[in-house]
């Protein structure tokens, strides 16, 4: 059986009465660091963007704070800087460093092999 929390007068929970967290409650395992060039470099543009100090490769860019108006600037700067435009919806698939950083990859290598075509987007387009 549960031990009783703690009641104010009125029959709420008193706060100031709840013991300390011990502190392993509010440790979080340590975050596996970036591997890879594409990883380390998509970790510097989430530590940029979301204002965190560390970010491990099994994060969640949205578990972090990140919001779509975010994600439209993470997926500019990885144009910039790597030279893949990916659509948004692969942030939404792939939220995590690690699953991005693949999706990243693949795409780069896509490119080169169809000699420079930078858009990850491979649907036809309509002639007009």
């Amino acid at each position: 059986m549960r031990p009783a929390f703690p009641l104010t007068p009125n029959g709420k929970l008193d706060r100031k009465a709840l013991p300390a967290p011990d502190d392993d409650a509010h440790r979080a395992a340590p975050a596996e660091p970036p591997q890879g060039e594409m990883e380390t470099l998509l970790a510097d543009i989430w530590r940029q963007l979301l204002g965190v100090s560390q970010v491990g490769r099994h994060d969640d860019f949205f578990a972090l704070g990140g919001h779509s108006l975010l994600a439209i600037q993470l997926l500019g700067r990885v144009r910039e800087q790597a030279g893949v435009e990916l659509e948004l919806r692969s942030l939404f698939q792939t939220p995590t460093l690690a699953a991005l950083a693949q999706e990243i990859t693949v795409h780069a290598v896509g490119r080169a092999e169809r000699g420079g075509a930078r858009r990850a987007d491979t649907r036809p387009r309509c002639a007009g």
